[in-house]
């Protein structure tokens, strides 16, 4: 951190003496809440829930973020900075309620901190699966590190094409690093493996988010993963788009999709015989609007969208 190159932004800022990059972070973490999550997917969340540390601050710009009022709204989360000790204390007592896992989420920019925090936990007794729940946007010589600790992959693969993602994210090499950062993972877990209980033990999960208008080029990004990654592959596929935060500065993106879309995205996922995963009900969208001002439990109390 340093020269910080844990992202594929590659700053170069010292974080270590306070200076801030791209994703506005310093040498702490920042937690803006943690709870056991019952929104995941089954295998995930499982009866219990999935104990999730939902990380502050972002290494992209999505104008749609769900999250947007913990992911870019820095300046509102100084006071969420934490320590290591901290975080391990979050992870043992998330496992202590029972979770089934501990669920980083947009853990890219706070890799060291959470294997730091790992070194004081795991002595202590954590054993429960680890879920590294990304953008997908993650430096291969990062993931690297992560080989050996991280059980379940949890990415997004939200674009198929760099000049949409730029647009509409800030992130002008997206398809490359996150197709490159896919198959790390892959590499390292392989097809998603369950125990006895139907629980996520190993693998990778990839979730794919239909944006309006074709935007998310779901068709090419489906036949990628079945083709390029694994005929087996788990596939998370989400219709839960809600045009938040600055969405509704662009017609484009400023609506819900439309079940012409939906069935056609499910159209391509059925030729691609991708068979393995989840699909999202359009009609249950709603129940997935996190509230971040509850720092308890931010699914539990829905704000309306804006």
């Amino acid at each position: 951190m340093s020269a910080c190159n844990l992202c594929p932004r590659q700053c170069g800022v010292n974080r270590l003496e306070g200076e801030l990059g791209f994703c506005r972070s310093g040498a702490q973490p920042v937690v803006s809440s943690f709870c056991a999550h019952h929104g995941e997917e089954p295998v995930i969340s499982g009866t219990q829930g999935s104990g999730t540390v939902f990380f502050a601050n972002c290494n992209m710009r999505c104008l749609f973020c769900q999250n947007f009022q913990i992911s870019q709204n820095w300046a509102a989360q100084q006071s969420n900075i934490t320590s290591v000790s901290a975080l391990a204390d979050v992870m043992l007592g998330l496992q202590t309620q029972g979770c089934h896992n501990i669920n980083f989420v947009s853990p890219s920019h706070f890799v060291p901190q959470i294997l730091q925090a790992l070194e004081l936990a795991v002595p202590r007794g954590l054993k429960i699966p680890l879920v590294y729940n990304t953008n997908g946007y993650d430096a291969f010589e990062t993931l690297l590190e992560l080989d050996g600790i991280i059980d379940i992959y949890l990415p997004d693969l939200k674009y198929a094409d760099d000049k949409v993602s730029q647009k509409y994210s800030l992130t002008s090499d997206y398809v490359q690093v996150a197709r490159s950062a896919i198959k790390e993972m892959f590499r390292q877990t392989g097809d998603l493996s369950l125990d006895a209980n139907g629980l996520a033990v190993r693998g990778v999960i990839v979730r794919h988010l239909i944006l309006p208008n074709k935007l998310a080029g779901s068709h090419e990004t489906l036949t990628w993963l079945a083709n390029q990654v694994s005929s087996n592959i788990a596939i998370s596929l989400m219709s839960q788009y809600h045009p938040l935060h600055m969405a509704y500065l662009h017609p484009e993106i400023g609506r819900r999709i439309t079940r012409r879309e939906y069935d056609s995205v499910l159209e391509t996922l059925y030729d691609s015989e991708l068979e393995n995963g989840w699909i999202q009900d359009p009609q249950s969208a709603e129940d997935y609007l996190p509230n971040f001002n509850d720092t308890e439990n931010p699914f539990e109390n829905k704000r309306p969208s804006p």
